[in-house]
């Protein structure tokens, strides 16, 4: 591969303005041909597919994802037949039954989904949704006495609770039951002892589900529901409830908790999105007429509209919000809802605004940037329900894992959130921690972590993590790299190119967007936007010309470069439509950029 070598770079790039590689993205030859044969596909199409690990077998579910190839058998859940049987119960017996929710959108959809489900069978259940700054994450043993004690009969968590050891043993020793809904990962042999526990991601599970959010493992216990339902002949009396009108719900999880879009997570997806496109939740619409937009739904729906929206509820407002807005039938309740949870979130965008001006501030003043392995960061005042966005972005901008620490200087201690970089272990650094007595709480998984921490701490823990991700992060920031799905040119990226690439969708982690390179471009008429995004117009040797954007750039050397006119550049990006007054046009979101003097 003459321009794409592991050793050279693909266009030569081993190290672009943000420091990466670029690769392209390899696919098996054999299988690009199989994809062009049998389904009728584009080289460049057939090859992308190809390296997105589909093999010949697959390609005509991947393309045309259906939930009747690809539902599991919901019995394959471990506990899955015995949580049926108790709600079911619970239902003929009119118990008191609340759903105890995470405050986040796939907490929210789970909840709503069985909210939505036992209000079609004739009954009205409650929610309850913690406050993340007064109670933290997840179950605790005094709301499960709150609860018992407001009238609680059965609680159902989902998107928490199978880690909530404290909490379960306290519920058993009140006499409170409890089925616990969940996706997260669970340690050998630390099944807590509960009504029933439903977690693909369980030690003795055997679902293979395990890539499913919280939303995607409540839509099958649907299906269970309705099995279990008919078993007993309750719909002798009464209409089945028809789940498939619910699955905009699912997708709304699927894809806000960036869960791998592949088997069955795919099809509940590209399913659900299809009908959300309907609108017919009143809570999805009053969202999209609150923040003004429109058309057919999509994965940028759902990540950049309506999922952080549902989200500034947990984060600066009422943790309950979201949950509400999405499970009621009202829809003046959920216009009024929705306008609440947009100005939350419009709050939210200006404290992270400032919070990240900050971090940035001290740590390009003051912090261990350089060649350390850890960026953390900590003031007085940070607002927690930020910290983790905050820490996000600036992973993607200095190429590292980043911890921001909120400080509480009247409690005397600091909340932090921490992301990290691919093939860097966070979770486990911060678990080293707590174990090393640094820390009051913490833990996480690969990419993400939380912790607490005494504030006269943080200097040791900075050198502690440091020391400890060290080899990682070396290894980590060698592979740093840009995977290219294709070369365009300017005058090549069309309308029609996108529309193709669209049979892919939707995209999410396990399948990312397409990536596009341009080689030997000109910047024309750069323009610096408010929120330091960077527009331009990319031409090239083929005559055509390309609108282009790049977000959140306008600091960095990537903005700085391309602000400047003058010299060719290498791009990288994804291609979006442009419909700006009808013109069905695209345009690059440009992810990298590269100097062919600086490669």
């Amino acid at each position: 591969m003459a321009d794409g070598s592991a050793y050279r770079g693909y266009l030569g790039v081993t190290r672009s303005l943000s420091g990466r590689l670029w690769r392209q993205r390899p696919a098996d030859p054999e299988v690009t041909r199989r994809h062009q044969l049998d389904q009728g596909l584009s080289e460049l199409l057939a090859r992308a597919l190809a390296a997105r690990g589909v093999t010949a077998a697959q390609g005509a579910d991947f393309l045309n994802p259906t939930l009747k190839a690809l539902f599991p058998d919901p019995s394959s859940f471990m506990d899955m037949d015995r949580a049926a049987a108790i709600l079911v119960d619970a239902l003929i017996e009119r118990r008191r039954v609340v759903v105890f929710a995470d405050y986040d959108v796939d907490g929210a959809s789970s909840a709503a989904l069985i909210v939505r489900w036992f209000r079609a069978m004739g009954m009205e259940i409650a929610i309850y949704v913690p406050d993340r700054i007064t109670e933290g994450y997840g179950p605790s043993p005094a709301a499960f006495r709150h609860l018992q004690a407001e009238g609680a009969e059965l609680v159902i968590t989902v998107d928490c609770g199978a880690a909530a050891h404290d909490a379960l043993a306290c519920a058993a020793a009140i006499g409170l039951p409890v089925v616990v809904i969940d996706h997260h990962l669970m340690r050998p042999g630390e099944v807590p002892a509960v009504a029933a526990l439903v977690n693909p991601n369980r030690p003795d599970d055997t679902s293979g589900q395990g890539h499913l959010a919280a939303a995607g493992v409540s839509f099958v216990l649907l299906a269970a529901l309705n099995r279990e339902a008919r078993r007993r002949a309750l719909y002798n009396a009464m209409a089945e409830p028809d789940i498939m009108s619910w699955l905009d719900l699912a997708a709304m999880g699927a894809v806000c908790d960036v869960t791998e879009l592949r088997g069955f997570n795919r099809a509940l997806t590209a399913q659900g999105l299809k009908v959300m496109s309907g609108w017919r939740n009143p809570g999805l619409k009053a969202l999209m007429d609150v923040a003004k937009a429109e058309g057919a739904s999509s994965v940028f729906h759902v990540g950049f509209i309506l999922g952080p929206r549902i989200n500034a509820g947990g984060r600066i407002g009422r943790s309950d919000l979201g949950a509400r807005l999405l499970s009621t039938d009202d829809p003046a309740e959920a216009a009024v809802l929705a306008e609440e949870l947009d100005a939350l979130n419009a709050s939210r965008k200006d404290v992270e605004r400032e919070v990240q001006e900050a971090a940035v501030r001290h740590i390009e003043r003051e912090s261990n940037q350089g060649d350390a392995a850890c960026l953390v960061v900590a003031q007085d005042g940070w607002h927690p329900g930020v910290i983790g966005i905050v820490a996000g972005r600036l992973r993607e901008r200095y190429r590292k894992p980043v911890i921001v620490i909120g400080i509480d200087r009247a409690a005397d201690v600091g909340k932090g959130s921490g992301r990290s970089q691919p093939g860097v272990n966070l979770g486990r650094a911060v678990q080293a921690a707590y174990e090393a007595g640094l820390l009051l709480a913490g833990g996480g998984h690969a990419m993400a972590a939380g912790l607490s921490v005494r504030p006269d701490v943080i200097p040791e823990l900075r050198a502690f993590l440091c020391e400890r991700m060290a080899a990682e992060q070396q290894v980590a920031a060698a592979q740093d790299g840009l995977d290219i799905d294709a070369l365009i040119t300017a005058r090549g990226a069309d309308r029609a190119l996108w529309t193709d690439f669209q049979r892919l969708a939707p995209f999410g982690t396990g399948n990312p967007e397409p990536l596009f390179a341009a080689a030997d471009v000109r910047v024309e008429r750069p323009m610096a936007l408010k929120g330091g995004h960077v527009r331009c117009t990319l031409a090239d040797g083929s005559g055509g010309k390309l609108k282009a954007i790049a977000w959140r750039v306008e600091d960095t050397e990537t903005g700085r470069r391309l602000l400047t006119e003058g010299g060719a550049i290498h791009v990288a990006g994804r291609l979006k439509p442009d419909d700006w007054q009808g013109r069905e046009g695209v345009q690059l979101e440009i992810e990298d950029v590269a100097d062919p003097r600086r490669v």
